[in-house]
């Protein structure tokens, strides 16, 4: 294996090449968890690897609780489908609210404050309630529970990570939350920690892989002890390659099939599962990959990334407003004829996905 095939086997593994899925929850249990803290951006990545889906039928998704978009694995929200909620949160949330203790001693959070803020927070949902975060503030004041300057986003993080809470889609522009018992009701049987870690590997490896231990410990939040129980807990079912000094692992299963050439042009937003998935091997073996990385990291820049003919070519923006959407294109290199046509088809799905029509504006990406 080589840094070109480690690329073309992770487009294809994520979803972007081959068969588009049907329901947005199917690439969301693909991938376990897609990290969607800008919600817009998020339902795109979404509707890029599904088929006939548009910007509302993921909206319709997180409303019905196919999706539950919520804390979980690193400390930023989610998309996680329905019947992965319980486990996952279960395995990786006691881990994030130990990284948080810091912070609540910080805020005055002690144990009873948090207690406190979970009755106050499941009375005012019970009964299929759906609260923005400005009504669950009230519900706060009516309490007399102080939510002043950070404490309020962390007492809600704190009802979400224990499982209290998760999304209860939108009111007009607002999220809500909604009792998570009401929405996803609870599995009368749980996976044990070492399956939970199993599941976790098996299913990181095959919508991300190939990847690195470093690579799956940043993205689950898990440490790498934890990484490596379960790789040697899977056995035959995980294969390894040395390429460029690192070792990369895939599912076995995988590895006689041949990827696709991921020809096209693939928009991809600021934190899509390509990009974020990864930390050790972000970007890895693209010739332009400092400049990439150079784009990610700093945000004048247009911090979306596209792909072309299965390499990193250039970053991106989309700008939305009531007529149209405008997407702006900076390549690193020369392109050609074929390969504006195929940005054209790109942003045209885009422009499908959203419901607006497209401008396209290109030009030469020159770093500073």
């Amino acid at each position: 294996m080589n840094a070109g095939q480690i690329a073309r086997r992770r487009i294809r593994n994520s979803g972007l090449t081959g068969d588009r899925f049907a329901a947005p929850e199917e690439v969301v249990r693909l991938h376990l968890a897609m990290q969607a803290q800008e919600y817009g951006p998020a339902k795109w990545s979404i509707g890029q690897r599904s088929k006939g889906v548009g910007d509302a039928d993921v909206d319709a998704a997180v409303t019905e609780g196919t999706i539950v978009r919520t804390h979980v694995l690193r400390p930023t929200w989610h998309f996680v489908a329905r019947d992965d909620i319980r486990w996952l949160l279960a395995l990786s949330g006691p881990r994030v609210q130990r990284g948080n203790a810091g912070r609540y001693t910080q805020l005055g959070l002690d144990a009873r404050t948090l207690s406190r803020a979970e009755a106050v927070v499941s009375s005012a949902l019970e009964g299929g309630n759906r609260l923005t975060r400005d009504e669950l503030a009230a519900a706060f004041d009516r309490s007399k529970l102080d939510r002043d300057g950070q404490r309020m986003p962390y007492l809600l993080m704190h009802c979400e990570l224990t499982g209290l809470i998760g999304s209860g889609g939108r009111k007009g522009k607002q999220h809500t939350y909604a009792l998570l018992d009401e929405r996803v009701p609870p599995e009368p049987h749980t996976l044990d920690r070492d399956d939970a870690l199993v599941e976790l590997v098996r299913r990181y490896l095959g919508s991300h892989g190939p990847a690195t231990v470093k690579d799956m410990s940043w993205w689950s939040g898990l440490t790498m002890t934890d990484i490596r129980h379960a790789i040697e807990l899977l056995g035959d079912e995980v294969a390894s390659d040395e390429v460029d000094g690192l070792s990369f692992l895939s599912a076995s299963s995988e590895r006689s099939t041949r990827p696709s050439t991921a020809g096209g042009a693939h928009l991809l937003q600021t934190y899509d599962e390509l990009v974020v998935g990864y930390t050790e091997s972000r970007f890895h073996g693209e010739s332009v990959g400092d400049l990439a990385r150079q784009a990610w990291s700093d945000r004048t820049y247009p911090t979306g990334v596209f792909l072309l003919r299965g390499r990193v070519f250039g970053h991106w923006r989309r700008t939305l407003d009531a007529k149209r959407i405008r997407v702006a294109i900076h390549t690193y290199a020369e392109i050609t004829a074929a390969d504006e046509r195929s940005l054209g088809s790109a942003t045209d799905r885009l422009g499908r996905f959203v419901g607006l029509p497209v401008e396209v504006e290109i030009s030469r990406f020159h770093p500073s």
